[in-house]
């Protein structure tokens, strides 16, 4: 029911723009708008999972609900190697997990250098969150592809060649369906649709954005610089030290976000279908506390988001001001 409410909320909306040739502007931004949601929602609580091999048991239905990167845009093969290889493997890892890797408009560690434009990051950090999409359904995709062949996750030749091509059938087919069509369909100029295509991907990108980074670039996580390769904690250790969850009493955020509210119940058992997050927190929770772990929690998403933004100016400022970290 979860999927098709958000297959639902996202396509639902562009069936009625061009179905009903809606003439009102404001009614048209909505409606993307709403799509955003719907993008994001499909994101976390039906791709997410999917990819994950989490969906089902059965890795056939798993491969089927995973098509829907088709309509988000996404190519699923670097989605998993960011995401499953990279950052569950090395979590606030410096040089490895590219969640956190430094950009030159953003430091999201303490162990990477501060430029002076980093001091407004938390500033303009929700504009450049929100074109986390679309940033991945142009370039992204392309960039990964290059750099994990050159690190060894994706074969030179052959392997790297059918890659790309799919990457680029992917591409036509989303551009063409949400972008290419509007724009014939709706009786506005091109880059009025662009402006409603961009007011999409800046809804679903916000979402996405901070939902992950209020799980890991926090002022309680840890983050580790570690040049030959040794960790000094076991997995599940580092996972509690470098995650936190938010808003674990609201259903509807649990909902909504695919259970990654529960990112510390998702890092520690990534195989596990998200609805049972909330049933086995409990048991996480009590366990952490057993073995003097720490499991950091925000009461609600707005305080993640304050407490996330409040880690990006500490990060911005000066060096010596930051949170602890260790190497």
């Amino acid at each position: 029911m979860k999927t098709i409410s958000a297959l639902s909320i996202y396509l639902l909306p562009f069936v009625a723009l061009l179905v009903f040739q809606i003439s009102s502007l404001p009614l048209l931004f909505l409606l993307w708008a709403i799509m955003g949601f719907g993008k994001a929602f499909i994101g976390m609580s039906v791709m997410h999972d999917s990819l994950h091999g989490s969906f089902s048991n059965k890795p056939s239905t798993n491969q089927l609900v995973a098509l829907c990167t088709w309509l988000v845009g996404v190519d699923p093969r670097n989605w998993k190697i960011q995401h499953n290889v990279l950052h569950h493997s090395f979590t606030n890892i410096e040089h490895a997990d590219e969640d956190i890797e430094p950009r030159f408009i953003f430091r999201f560690s303490p162990h990477q250098p501060r430029l002076s434009i980093q001091k407004y990051q938390h500033l303009y950090a929700f504009f450049f969150y929100g074109l986390g999409t679309l940033i991945w359904v142009t370039v992204k995709d392309f960039a990964k592809a290059v750099k994990y062949k050159n690190e060894g996750f994706i074969k030179s030749g052959k392997d790297f060649n059918l890659h790309i091509t799919q990457i680029i059938i992917r591409k036509a087919v989303y551009f063409s369906l949400f972008l290419v069509l509007p724009s014939i369909w709706l009786a506005y100029p091109f880059w009025m649709v662009a402006l409603m295509f961009l007011t999409m991907h800046f809804v679903a990108g916000s979402i996405l954005t901070f939902t992950f980074q209020c799980a890991h670039v926090m002022d309680s996580s840890e983050f580790i610089n570690s040049p030959d390769g040794h960790i000094p904690e076991n997995r599940l250790a580092h996972q509690l030290k470098t995650t936190a969850n938010f808003g674990t009493n609201s259903r509807l955020l649990f909902w909504f976000t695919g259970g990654l509210n529960h990112q510390i119940e998702h890092h520690l058992f990534p195989h596990i279908c998200h609805i049972h997050y909330r049933k086995i927190s409990g048991i996480v929770a009590a366990t952490a506390s057993e073995y003097n772990l720490p499991y950091h929690t925000q009461p609600t998403l707005a305080t993640a988001v304050y407490q996330h933004l409040y880690m990006l100016k500490e990060l911005g400022s000066e060096p010596t001001k930051t949170k602890k970290s260790y190497a």
